[in-house]
Order: structure tokens, then C-alpha cells, then sequence
């Protein structure tokens, strides 16, 4: 049975902070807790998440719980209430943004083996973890030449901007990054006195996992960006930022920029890769069909699958209602035939 609800917390002053009068509240959250029953907790929370309008997704697992979610004001602080009810929740760590429109198409909560997948049994960021640096001194940290800087995200989302000078592991996903770290460690940290290693990643909780695998790698100056790239680019003015490029997000706006300001990217409909103005350009792009990055991953009948599914929604949006089949927004998965914060 679920907590009763506490009295509404104010959000953030950045929800509803925007230009845009109807604005939606975007709230990126994730907390490592143990749940021992996840089973009982999920009916509740998608309740009350479907009776207050909000979408998006929340991952429930054994670790803690993780997820992306939009919707009112008022809607996600009564939500963020109730998770924060939760056992172990209370600390819950948020970050907002508004969006213009809603940037999910449906609202999931859903239980999984890990809230972010790496693979790694013993794993725990409970027990060990890397030093949270600001993003008011994290420049000054990976300035140092003594400092090593690891980006822990996938390639698709390193492509489009990261940090100046940092290493691209070339990960497809998260569960490839142990094996990367193990290949790669002589090189990365030679044979004298370890370096500083300093990573980051979207919103902070891969590097929960990141810098718990590292210490139990037997690395000990380990240290990780707190809120993530988001938090740093809301917070670090743009003439001082040692940002480029533009951040990957898992929704529907596909990237933002400093301030957390909207992109240029857009998303590819076959393969859910961000796709740049020049892609566009390419004879292997078709909207809703195919980009440069998967034309070759796809075979014609797929293609033809999708440019039926994109007619559809043409037609839908044309007549002003909902495409009942219209593509949701999950993590990017790099074909052949195949997380976030």
C-alpha cells in the first residue's frame, strides 16, 4: 500500500520558469535505494501518475528507482511527493526543464533487474562511490593536465557535444564500459601513480555506477560531475562553459543546450539516433524512414514499415487527433535489430 501523501513540495524555481505560458515541467530523477517489493510499489505510482496527466518513464528496480517524467506543475510535485515517500527516497535527486509541448507520447513505470544496466553483479553506489564535484569547480578539474576525463555515455549521444579534451569510450551501451575500462586501463593509467579520472555523464547516474566500478578496480582518486552535464549546463554561463556541442536527451526534444535551451538535432524515426541539419541534407535521410546512420541497418520492408507508420501520423496530425500508433521515445538503440541520466 502506498505512503499517504505529504503536503506538496514547491518545485524547483526552474519549472515554470519559462517564456512559454503553458509550459510543461520536465523532472529527470533517479535515487539508489533498496526496494524489496517492487511489485507493490509500481501499481500506485503509475495511478497516480496517469490520474495527474503525467508522462513519461519510471524504472523501479531492487537498486533504487530512475526515470524521466512531464507534465504541470502541480502534477509532477505531487508525483515527486510520492516518490520521495518512498523508503530511501526522501534525498530524491531532480533535475528540471520545461518543454513547450509534451515530449513523450505515454506514461510507463516499469520494473527492471537494474535502473541503469551495467552488468556488473556487487555493483553498489550505496557502498562506494566517486567524489561529487560542482559544476561550479568541475572546470577547474578536468583543466588540471593531471586529470583523466571519461565520458560514460554511448557513442550516438558523445557525437553530438561533449566535454573539451574528453576520452570517447565508443560505447553502444552502458554495459560495454567495464569491459572498455579493463581493455583500456594500462593505457589510461599507465604503471606509476594513478591520475585523477573524472567522469560524467546526462544527469549523474551512470557515473553513480561508473565510479563504483572504478573504486572496485582498484582506483582510488575517483571523482564524478554531480547533476550531470544537465545540471552543469543550467548552471555555467555559456562564455565560461568548456561545453560543445549540444546534450542528448531521451525525449522527444532530442537535445538542449546551454540554459538548457532547445537544439537543433532532431530524431531519427527508425533507429531513435539524433540526426543533425547536415544529415538531413543526405540522399540516405527520409523523414520517419531512415538517416545516414541506419540506411544500411535496415532492410527495404522495414523502410516500408516505417514510411507507412510516418504517412499515418501525417495524416493524424493533419486532422488535429493522436496517432494511436505513434513511435514512443526510448533510449536509442544501435541496430543491428537492436541506458539514460
Amino acid at each position: 500500500m502506498a505512503r499517504a501523501m505529504r503536503p506538496l513540495t514547491p518545485l524547483s524555481p526552474d519549472c515554470g520558469a519559462s517564456d512559454t505560458p503553458a509550459a510543461l515541467c520536465v523532472a529527470a530523477l533517479y535515487q539508489f535505494t533498496p526496494f524489496a517489493n517492487c511489485a507493490a510499489l509500481r501499481d500506485p505510482l503509475d495511478r497516480l501518475c496517469r490520474a495527474e496527466g503525467i508522462r513519461g518513464t519510471l524504472l523501479l528496480a531492487p537498486e533504487g528507482i530512475n526515470g524521466t517524467i512531464a507534465g504541470t506543475d502541480r502534477g509532477i510535485a505531487r508525483v515527486l511527493d510520492h516518490i520521495r515517500a518512498l523508503p530511501g527516497c526522501a534525498g530524491l535527486d531532480v533535475k528540471f526543464s520545461t518543454a513547450a509541448t509534451m515530449p513523450f507520447h505515454r506514461m510507463k513505470v516499469r520494473i527492471k533487474r537494474e535502473i541503469v544496466t551495467m552488468g556488473e553483479p556487487g555493483i553498489d553506489p550505496l557502498a562506494s562511490v566517486g567524489t561529487y564535484v560542482s559544476p561550479q569547480d568541475w572546470n577547474a578539474l578536468i583543466s588540471d593536465p593531471d586529470t583523466i576525463v571519461i565520458d560514460t555515455r554511448n557513442d550516438y549521444e558523445v557525437a553530438i557535444g561533449s566535454f573539451a579534451g574528453a576520452i570517447d569510450p565508443k560505447t553502444a551501451t552502458f554495459r560495454d564500459f567495464p569491459a572498455w575500462f579493463r581493455s583500456q586501463r594500462e593505457r589510461l593509467l599507465g604503471q606509476g601513480k594513478a591520475p585523477r579520472v573524472a567522469m560524467f555523464c546526462t544527469g549523474g547516474i551512470r557515473c553513480e555506477k561508473s565510479t563504483a566500478f572504478l573504486k572496485g578496480e582498484g582506483v582510488d582518486d575517483v571523482f564524478h560531475l554531480k547533476g550531470g552535464i544537465l545540471k552543469y549546463l543550467e548552471t555555467i554561463p555559456e562564455e565560461q562553459s568548456l561545453w560543445r556541442g549540444e546534450c542528448f536527451v531521451f525525449d522527444q526534444r532530442v537535445a538542449v543546450g546551454h540554459g538548457l535551451a532547445p537544439g537543433t538535432h532532431e530524431l531519427c524515426a527508425a533507429c531513435r539516433r539524433p540526426v543533425t541539419q547536415e544529415d538531413t541534407a543526405s540522399p540516405l535521410y527520409e523523414a520517419g524512414v531512415s538517416c545516414p546512420a541506419c540506411h544500411g541497418e535496415r532492410s527495404d520492408a522495414q523502410r516500408a514499415g516505417y514510411r507507412e507508420r510516418h504517412r499515418q501520423e501525417a495524416l493524424a496530425a493533419a486532422q488535429g487527433r493522436a496517432h494511436i500508433g505513434a513511435a514512443p521515445a526510448p533510449s536509442p538503440i544501435p541496430p543491428p535489430a537492436t541506458n539514460r541520466t
